[in-house]
């Protein structure tokens, strides 16, 4: 191993402070002495409770080498074209991007879509060494990175420039798989599904997307993209989309990317990827086949979380929820916890990454 070298060989013995005969042997006896019966049981109980109960207390780290292992490292090279091909089932990949401390965010949302079986095509891009690594040990073949991978590892809040430099990576990857010729959805990991979504992607429209406001439609809205409301453009979410590979979602991946370079994060204005979305969908609709989900299947959480009245009135109806309008880590799982949808608790086995 890297870390041992080899020292020169040297009698222990020799030289100016060297031991007689004498006192050599007599310097052994304490050593031997530490192999008493008494002693043996001592060191072998010792064994037995570390045996017992570092599994549950959780090995420490320095018991394991930091070394990549070959297995994980070829994923260091992984394409996003060989991974896309790897997961995609029916030439549709499922896709979220997600960094180190939002992990636990994506076992969650891993075990709602396992419940409905279409855990196989789900592409984990990994924003950072860290995700890619974890997912592809428990899960090989699921997790690529696209370099180069951003710079901070931390859980960024909404609204900083960690923030906006992580979400504007997004349209690029998505743009790149239909480039591709797959069909692919983008989740955010802080939603669950609670049933299947893909019977609702009817017909053969470019873009489906939902809507992020929190005013009640009627069960029967229209599936046009909605007016402008009142900074001049829609409040469509850009956390929930499933794209057709045509060169009208394709158009709207590009004017996205254009929308971003040209509204750059700054201090005074402290911008994130949903704007600059909605500008891309509001200047290409006449160009492009768009199609509104129904709110009653995919809400808001500014809807589902705070309208208890109207959860009760669409109850059977909810496909996918969102964890949104509302900011911070430890908030979201509280949330999710108080309605009974942070599953990682209880049901962690049944994400294909088990346990974390």
């Amino acid at each position: 191993m890297s870390f041992l070298h080899q020292r020169p060989i040297h009698n222990p013995f020799s030289g100016p402070f060297s031991l007689s005969p004498r006192s050599s042997s007599t310097s052994q006896r304490p050593l031997n002495s530490i192999f008493t019966p008494t002693a043996l049981l001592l060191l072998l109980s010792l064994l037995v409770i570390l045996g017992v109960f570092l599994p549950w207390a959780g090995m420490p780290d320095f018991f394991f080498s930091t070394t990549i292992t070959p297995s994980l490292s070829k994923y260091h090279h992984y394409t996003l074209a060989e991974a896309a091909s790897f997961v995609a089932k029916n030439q549709t990949v499922i896709v979220c991007a997600v960094s180190q401390p939002y992990l636990p965010f994506l076992n969650n949302w891993l075990i709602s879509i396992a419940r409905q079986n279409h855990q196989d095509k789900v592409l984990v891009i990994a924003e950072d060494y860290a995700t890619l690594d974890t997912v592809n040990r428990l899960w090989p073949g699921h997790a690529v990175l696209v370099p180069p991978a951003p710079d901070a590892q931390t859980a960024h809040k909404f609204g900083s420039q960690g923030f906006f430099n992580f979400t504007s990576r997004r349209p690029r990857h998505l743009l790149n798989i239909l480039e591709l010729g797959y069909n692919v959805m983008y989740n955010d990991v802080d939603m669950v599904w609670m049933a299947d979504p893909f019977p609702y992607l009817k017909g053969n429209h470019d873009v489906y997307f939902t809507d992020d406001m929190a005013a009640v439609k009627p069960f029967n809205h229209s599936h046009e993209l909605p007016p402008p409301g009142k900074k001049g453009r829609t409040y469509i979410c850009s956390c929930m989309i499933f794209l057709r590979p045509t060169s009208g979602a394709k158009l709207v991946m590009k004017k996205w990317i254009e929308e971003l370079k040209s509204q750059p994060w700054s201090k005074a204005k402290k911008a994130n990827d949903q704007p600059a979305f909605n500008w891309a969908l509001n200047k290409t609709a006449g160009e492009v086949d768009l199609y509104l989900l129904p709110q009653a299947a995919f809400p808001t959480g500014g809807l589902y979380f705070k309208n208890l009245t109207w959860v009760q009135e669409t109850k059977g109806m909810h496909v996918i929820i969102h964890n949104n309008y509302i900011t911070g880590f430890e908030k979201k799982i509280k949330r999710f916890r108080d309605f009974g949808l942070w599953w990682v608790d209880d049901h962690a086995l049944e994400s294909p990454l088990g346990r974390l």
